[in-house]
């Protein structure tokens, strides 16, 4: 199964941040996504839709605490993300909808996430792919160094995924 190092954090300085990661960026890219959370009872499963490249299953298991920590993950894609969000809502139940604009930051091995969610607000995640028998170690020290170098302070953390969350009474909705 393969295994990152991730961070979520509330974005404190989104433009000043925002510019720090386009600097240390390969590549960026653009997207629009829809999660779909599902009941799951031994980790988190979620559709996710994208505009222009389809859907994909997506199963992950990771600690619900703030800073770096590893998670395990297996993505699938899946034909026909309606009519699989259709079938997984009927045969699971699904949890939580989260809508979000990301511009994603290539660095090296690590995806630096820019998220605009809609009804939550502006945050940054951190992924930190771990190589085949790599430590998490090692990724938790490259994602503090990219914390640094973007200005996230160990207050921004957030412990939990986006469906986790209660909307934000001042956040108004972002379409992609």
């Amino acid at each position: 199964m393969p295994r990152n190092v991730e961070i979520k954090a509330r974005a404190a300085d989104w433009n000043g941040q925002l510019r720090r990661g386009l600097a240390l960026a390969d590549r960026t890219e653009r997207l629009c996504q829809e999660d779909t959370f599902f009941n799951c009872a031994n980790g988190r499963l979620k559709l996710r839709r994208e505009r222009g490249a389809g859907a994909r299953l997506i199963f992950y298991r990771r600690a619900a605490r703030s800073g770096p920590k590893t998670s395990d993950y297996v993505l699938l894609p899946v034909r026909g993300g309606a009519a699989a969000l259709k079938r997984l809502t009927r045969a699971l139940g699904a949890v939580k909808r989260v809508s979000k604009k990301r511009l994603v930051c290539h660095a090296g091995r690590t995806r630096i996430h820019f998220d605009e969610v809609k009804g939550l607000g502006r945050f940054i995640e951190l992924e930190v792919v771990l190589r085949p028998g790599e430590s998490a170690a090692a990724g938790r020290r490259e994602a503090a160094g990219l914390m640094r170098a973007l200005g996230i302070r160990r207050a921004d953390l957030l412990a939990g995924a986006y469906a986790d969350m209660e909307p934000a009474p001042s956040q108004r909705a972002r379409r992609c």
